[in-house]
């Protein structure tokens, strides 16, 4: 009931606040009390047993909940950031029930989706998270909002529809819609079919090149708590799905398709990058670099496909580069989180996110300062935070089971391309610092105040969590042993 739980707060705390609860308040304690639960549920995950209510007999669908090792540290990204995204932003007046249901409704789908067990609320949960994202971005974003809403609209029914297709095969295939009655396909034919509709359906959902010009976009129009849920935690479900479903009905298509998925995957840590290096605003630079850095996590997944495609070994544990995806999905979605809730802070005080219309802040605002270097280090990958673990494990996962008496393989070629990247986000990211905080200050930047408290709150969470992961990324590690 404990996981349960975790969905029906945030959904029933979003109708109290329809039918006139406080926004704010309601907001932030279903956000913290979840928080709270979520802790629980992982620390004792007997405590946290398994739900199960069957729905449909025929076909049998269950509304099935359990967590295992994965799904525990996607968990707590979710109830992690939904309470910085709680705490984020500028509410416009007299739209709080909307800014606030939707950051709870939000949090609700993608809870929903990494607890669930059965492939049909998998699905159905993602789906219901997304519809808060397309109205926030529609009605209360800024910039080309409407455009935006409309391509990422475009971009992720077509990648919906491409993964029901998939996972309605998979299913049929295997005759059932529980996961723990997913196993490979036995026509390898069928298998490639289903690997490729994956690839593509999740793909889509995670911005995989080049199914990605949505995302950037759609995070710089996006108010700060829907740009946080959504590139920090909600896109994350692509990734999870792939893990979970993909590699389960179809090892042996995903190693059909494994040398594309490679060029892809380089495609969105090199190009990608290389269109972030060029980017002239603050936000859409962090929307690329978001893009670019899926690429990683999917590198640790063509690691699995090479190596046979088994997340955990004989004696339960999970794998090198099972174990690499899950850490940097989880590093990434804290320092993308903590970036677009400094962004939305800096235009705030400076009413621009023009890099070339910035500069000085340092000097009038050092907190913001220090807290978006702080970030933007994370992303770099600097030692002693959450992300230099991750891509670490990343690396070494492209290498595993090779040794010297080999030729180099398509997954150890891409690793060693795949590396650039690190300096390409360096590149970008202290060319943005650069350019916002040092130097002179400009008219936009000379009376630009410092984070109150409640503005460095949300940020002081989240800068916690990648310094405490990043000097000790066992606390996490352990949940996959």
């Amino acid at each position: 009931m404990m996981l349960l739980a975790l969905i029906l707060i945030p959904i029933l705390a979003a109708v109290a606040i329809f039918f006139g609860a406080p926004a704010r308040l309601t907001t932030l304690g279903a956000a913290a009390v979840n928080l709270v639960t979520s802790i629980a549920a992982v620390l004792c995950q007997s405590c946290a047993s398994g739900f199960s209510l069957q729905v449909l007999e025929n076909p049998s669908i269950h509304l099935s909940l359990s967590i295992d090792g994965i799904s525990s540290i996607l968990l707590l990204l979710s109830t992690i950031v939904t309470l910085a995204a709680a705490l984020s932003g500028t509410c416009p007046e007299g739209k709080e029930k909307l800014w606030f249901g939707s950051i709870l409704l939000i949090a609700a789908g993608a809870i929903g989706a990494f607890v669930s067990t059965d492939l049909f609320f998998f699905y159905a949960f993602h789906e219901l998270a997304l519809i808060p994202t397309f109205l926030m971005i529609g009605i209360l974003g800024r910039g080309d909002r409407k455009e935006a809403a409309w391509k990422a609209t475009v971009y992720l029914a077509f990648g919906s529809i491409v993964l029901l297709a998939g996972i309605l095969l998979a299913a049929g295939q295997v005759g059932s819609f529980a996961f723990e009655d997913l196993k490979a396909i036995a026509d390898i034919d069928t298998q490639k079919n289903v690997a490729i509709l994956l690839i593509i359906g999740f793909g889509t959902l995670v911005s995989l090149f080049p199914f990605h010009s949505w995302a950037a976009p759609a995070y710089a129009s996006a108010p700060a708590p829907v740009a946080m849920l959504h590139s920090g935690v909600l896109k994350k479900f692509g990734l999870y799905g792939l893990l979970r479903v993909g590699l389960a009905v179809a090892p042996e298509g995903m190693q059909h398709w494994l040398n594309l998925l490679l060029v892809l995957l380089l495609c969105n840590i090199i190009w990608v990058g290389l269109v972030t290096i060029n980017q002239k605003r603050l936000d859409l630079m962090l929307g690329n670099s978001s893009v670019m850095h899926m690429g990683y996590i999917f590198l640790a997944i063509a690691a699995l496909i090479a190596s046979g495609g088994k997340i955990q070994n004989a004696d339960g544990s999970y794998t090198l580069a099972a174990s690499a995806a899950t850490l940097l999905m989880f590093a990434h979605g804290i320092s993308i989180a903590l970036s677009f809730a400094l962004a939305d802070r800096i235009e705030a005080k400076t009413k621009t996110l023009e890099i070339n219309q910035l500069g000085g802040l340092a000097k009038t605002a050092p907190r913001l300062a220090f807290l978006f270097g702080l970030a933007g280090m994370a992303s770099i990958g600097l030692p002693g935070l959450a992300n230099f673990a991750g891509e670490v494990m990343v690396f070494f996962s492209g290498f595993e089971g090779w040794n010297q008496t080999k030729d180099l393989g398509p997954v150890q070629i891409a690793t060693i391309i795949a590396i650039w990247g690190v300096v390409i986000s360096a590149v970008y990211m202290l060319r943005a610092f650069r350019h916002t905080f040092q130097g002179d200050t400009l008219r936009s930047t000379e009376h630009a105040t410092d984070l109150s408290l409640a503005e460095k709150a949300p940020a002081i969470l989240l800068a916690a969590v990648l310094l405490v992961v990043g000097f000790y990324p066992n606390i996490l590690l352990n949940l996959l042993k």
